[in-house]
């Protein structure tokens, strides 16, 4: 039985992405955080790729219910579609299914361009205190980014 379960999302670790972002001048990176995570705790800064960061929630604050728009959200927000989109989140798990969302939409419309997951998220996984942000993801990998 075939359980494909829609496009297929290829994954670059925090450092293959900022490479891929610096090499490929037609790439967006998606912030699918939320608002506070935005605030609070900052996030990638592509300013030295003379770039800027797509923010759209994939999963609404306070309840975290999926936003129903994002895909049309992040066309709307980058107007003629990119080589590549690039995803990323917390750890790496909203951005995938974001990702997934907007493969789907892009081939509805027959478009294709390549979206691509940001493995480990900006803050990655918890270290055994129960914290994030030290231990993976692209903070920790000293990849470039700020708070606000």
């Amino acid at each position: 039985m075939d359980t494909f379960a829609g496009p297929q999302i290829s994954e670059l670790s925090p450092r293959e992405a900022w490479m891929f972002l610096s090499e490929n001048a037609a790439s967006v990176l998606v912030d699918v955080r939320t608002r506070p995570e935005w605030g609070f705790v900052g996030g990638p800064d592509l300013s030295e790729l003379s770039k800027g960061v797509v923010h759209v929630e994939w999963q609404t604050w306070p309840d975290m219910t999926e936003n129903p728009a994002f895909a049309g959200e992040v066309f709307a927000q980058v107007g003629d579609l990119p080589s590549a989109f690039l995803f990323i989140c917390r750890s790496g798990a909203r951005s995938m299914r974001a990702a997934q969302s907007v493969a789907e939409a892009l081939a509805v419309q027959g478009a294709s361009v390549a979206c691509i997951n940001v493995a480990e998220g900006f803050e990655g996984d918890l270290d055994p205190h129960g914290r994030r942000g030290g231990l993976t993801g692209w903070k920790a990998r000293g990849l470039a980014w700020r708070q606000s």
